[in-house]
């Protein structure tokens, strides 16, 4: 696939010109797609226990979506480095929006083969929701990236929110469809991600990406135009890679792990699909509500520090999960809030060191290789959860959880004394 080849920006006040348009893109982008995430996060378990039956099957979406996510941020990285956020993110979207079709399909007509494979391929939407805060760092100052990265996610947030909270309406019109309630959530999923997919195809250009991939080339005095030849590969990952891939795994195996199970418990407890949707709702704002100021937070205090704050709010999440009673919506609401909020520290930190580490001759390839382990990581915290519950509690998960986040510190550590340059 060949990369677009608009004219970019020659001056510092074009680029920074397209920089505020890319976000406005991708902010737009950003609020379809994160009422299209909603769907798996509120009723992907619930729907898998209705069709598969017992609470052990309940983490089978997780794992699924999770994995397909996988598999879309690998393919999405490749083509981003060929042909730009654009064409990438487009794809993964309109993936993302037929996977979401299928779901509604297979619980239509109860085909438990085609709900696996039609979760896997909505995962690509997950992934790509993911990846999109990328396109905002792409043109963004070196001091600002975590900055431009939050502003991405932060637009996330009324989509998020809103979706789960629709649960009930949506499955009402479901029912009147003729379709099992809880195939609503996916049909707004359907819509949403291909809005979005056509939105970034439409309006991303010039591509963010392919431009900062000129400038890097004109500064080091190679012609901006030509083939694309990548960085060689087999060269050592910077300790900065590897240290912003193991916050954001680690981060992911935690909130997926309890996030996954929290509907579950809440309704074997007698809660009610308003109170999980309420749940959910404020944990997905916590995830990525404050990510402004977050991003503020980690340009300015540090990224090493604000990953240290994300193992330490997520221990705190699992030990309030873990002490709450069944039946208290109010400490079930907290704990679910100090897990976004763990999440979203740890993977803004750890996405501006994977930035700060990396140049656009091999960046969106080594996003998309990073993401993939996080999304292998989601799919086994998703996978795992279930048989964790099914064999002790909830509150074992959920503390245990907590505990595996507090790994971050001493990994930080290790891998700063290797890189004292590292902030």
């Amino acid at each position: 696939m060949r990369p677009e080849t608009t004219p970019g920006p020659t001056t510092p006040e074009d680029v920074a010109a397209l920089q505020r348009r890319t976000l406005i893109v991708v902010v737009a982008s950003q609020v379809l797609g994160g009422a299209g995430l909603a769907a798996g996060v509120t009723v992907g378990a619930l729907l898998a226990q209705e069709m598969l039956g017992g609470a052990g099957a309940a983490g089978v979406p997780t794992m699924l979506f999770t994995l397909g996510s996988a598999l879309a941020a690998f393919l999405v990285g490749r083509v981003t480095q060929r042909a730009g956020r654009r064409v990438g993110l487009g794809l993964g979207f309109a993936a993302g929006g037929l996977g979401a079709v299928g779901v509604v399909a297979a619980a239509a007509l109860d085909v438990v083969p085609l709900l696996l494979v039609s979760l896997f391929v909505y995962g690509a939407g997950t992934s790509t929701n993911l990846q999109a805060r990328y396109a905002g760092t792409d043109l963004a100052a070196p001091d600002r990236r975590a900055t431009a990265a939050s502003v991405a996610m932060v637009s996330t947030t009324l989509g998020a929110v809103a979706g789960p909270n629709l649960v009930e309406p949506l499955g009402g019109l479901a029912t009147s469809l003729g379709l099992p309630a809880l195939a609503g959530p996916f049909l707004l999923a359907a819509v949403a991600f291909l809005a979005a997919g056509a939105t970034l195809f439409v309006f991303l250009r010039p591509d963010p990406f392919l431009v900062a991939r000129d400038l890097a080339r004109a500064e080091e005095g190679a012609p901006a135009a030509g083939p694309v030849a990548d960085a060689p590969r087999g060269r050592a990952v910077p300790a900065g890679v590897v240290m912003g891939a193991t916050v954001m795994v680690l981060t992911q195996v935690a909130m997926v792990a309890i996030m996954t199970m929290t509907p579950v418990h809440m309704r074997g407890h007698g809660h009610d699909l308003g109170d999980v949707g309420l749940v959910i709702s404020i944990h997905v704002a916590a995830m990525f509500l404050p990510s402004l100021v977050t991003g503020v937070l980690v340009d300015r205090v540090g990224r090493v520090p604000m990953a240290a704050a994300a193992g330490v709010t997520l221990l705190l999440a699992g030990i309030t999960g873990a002490v709450a009673p069944g039946d208290s919506t109010g400490l079930l609401v907290l704990a679910l809030a100090l897990l976004g909020l763990g999440w979203n520290f740890g993977l803004i930190a750890g996405t501006a060191l994977i930035v700060d580490a990396t140049t656009p001759a091999t960046r969106a390839r080594t996003q998309g290789s990073v993401d993939v382990l996080i999304a292998l990581a989601g799919a086994g915290g998703g996978a795992m959860s279930g048989v964790v519950m099914a064999g002790s509690s909830y509150a074992t998960l959920a503390l245990g959880g907590g505990i595996l986040s507090l790994l971050l510190i001493p990994v930080l550590f290790l891998t700063r004394r290797r890189s004292p340059a590292t902030a």
